[in-house]
């Protein structure tokens, strides 16, 4: 009897365990070491201001404006000191001279340009010519005779543009002068005349901004003309003037970074 209760005391202890051993939860599997991570390709960035303006777009073209000003028109005073009739006395005229001038490259221009002067000449009494006088000549030494003068010249200027605000020049043209003087003895008298003209000297150009300048200017000017009693005959003259340059101004393309730039 002993023997069976312990045989079946064993046989409920084996039961026992069996049922415990099947009510607990598995156990959680053990991870994985995480595998090595390949770095992402980084993305391209943006173009800089900076980039952006020193490229041109692909349909743009670039700027290839001179930076000098194509195109200059002056006007101004002129004064002379001049002796056109040969009669050994200089003559204090004024006047004006204006000019057009295109610029083919930044040291050289195409110029062309006028001027006229007018006044009172000295003639002394008594000169054979231009002006002739014998019983009909005045008490004076000298006498007067009203002077118009004019120039049309061609020629080149050659500017050197190195400073910020001056602009030196030399100029050298030819071209055709006109003289006409008028002088009463007893009887009014009139000579005309025509020849040719060549003028060399130089100047500068003081820059106001980019589009006004202050021209100041020194030349030699001389002529050549052909009077009735005297022949073909030089003149040596001296001029001084002083005006306004207008210049043409370039005006700078717009560009698309210009229209579009990015907020800060």
């Amino acid at each position: 009897m002993r023997k069976c209760l312990g045989v079946l005391a064993g046989v409920a202890a084996l039961s026992l365990l069996s049922w415990a051993q099947d009510a607990a939860p598995p156990s959680a599997p053990t991870p994985a070491p995480p595998a090595a991570q390949t770095p992402a390709a980084p993305l391209p960035s943006a173009p800089t201001a900076q980039e952006s303006a020193s490229t041109p777009l692909p349909n743009e073209k670039p700027d290839l404006a001179p930076k000098y000003p194509r195109i200059e028109w002056y006007g101004g005073y002129s004064f002379a000191q001049a002796g056109f009739f040969n009669a050994g006395h200089w003559a204090q005229l004024n006047g004006w001279n204006a000019s057009f001038g295109l610029n083919a490259a930044s040291w050289l221009g195409l110029v062309v340009e006028g001027s006229q002067f007018f006044g009172d000449s000295k003639i002394p009494s008594g000169t054979p010519a231009p002006f002739f006088c014998d019983l009909t000549c005045p008490p004076s030494p000298t006498f007067n005779a009203k002077t118009k003068e004019y120039n049309i010249l061609f020629g080149l200027q050659f500017p050197y543009r190195k400073y910020e605000r001056w602009t030196p020049f030399g100029e050298l043209m030819f071209g055709h002068e006109g003289l006409r003087g008028e002088a009463t003895l007893g009887q009014p008298e009139t000579v005309v005349t025509s020849g040719m003209a060549l003028l060399a000297g130089g100047g500068a150009d003081y820059k106001v901004n980019q589009r006004f300048a202050v021209r100041f200017k020194a030349d030699y000017l001389q002529t050549r003309t052909s009077f009735p009693l005297l022949g073909h005959a030089k003149q040596d003259n001296l001029r001084l003037s002083v005006g306004i340059v207008i210049r043409s101004v370039h005006k700078k393309k717009r560009r698309l970074e210009d229209e579009t730039q990015p907020e800060p």
